[in-house]
């Protein structure tokens, strides 16, 4: 017969188990992206001379900070400081809703220069570039709706020192969205 506690570090290594075996998926669905790139870098209508919009280095800015925060929130719940972690979450969502903001910058910072996706004057660099943004971007907002349930679970009081597992796994998987936006960042900005 199983403990309440046992039950709860089972549960806990299931939820964690589960959100490391989707951030895999993940990860190979962003390497066949970029290798698609890379193949498609062959093409005769490829943009050798493209930069990216400067919306997106203050966009990596704003990821990296959401990291950051994230993982403040941790530290601070695990001291039972709520009012740390509830002002650390906060400044993790107002990250996280600019690291958006940029994104759609750059966006119109590429429709300024008249780099668009599709069309007579579209480019399948641009074309790529479109999509691993937005494939990033629903996968960011999958995690701002988790911080907002962590939010929400704050502030009802669901989680202290000795239970934090929503914080813990939104802290996960905010480290990986943060790494896998660094990753694309530098191979967009490298590879050309």
């Amino acid at each position: 017969m199983m403990t309440n506690e046992e039950y709860k570090l089972r549960s806990a290594r299931s939820y964690k188990l589960l959100l490391i075996f989707a951030m895999i998926s993940m990860t190979m669905m962003f390497a066949g992206l970029t290798s698609a790139l890379v193949v498609s870098k062959s093409r005769p209508d490829w943009m050798k001379d493209f930069q990216l919009p400067s919306s997106f280095f203050f966009s990596l800015a704003a990821i990296i900070l959401c990291s950051i925060t994230m993982h403040l929130a941790k530290k601070a719940i695990q001291k039972d400081n709520r009012k740390a972690t509830s002002y650390f979450l906060g400044a993790t969502l107002a990250l996280g809703l600019t690291f958006v903001f940029f994104q759609f910058q750059g966006f119109t910072q590429l429709f300024q220069n008249h780099m668009y996706p599709v069309g007579g004057s579209g480019s399948i660099t641009i074309s790529f570039l479109y999509v691993l943004v937005y494939v990033h971007l629903a996968h960011l907002s999958g995690g701002i709706i988790s911080l907002l349930i962590i939010i929400y679970n704050h502030f009802k009081q669901k989680y202290n020192s000795s239970q934090f597992l929503g914080i813990e796994l939104g802290a996960m998987y905010w480290h990986f969205l943060d790494f896998l936006w660094i990753y694309l960042f530098l191979f967009l900005y490298f590879f050309k």
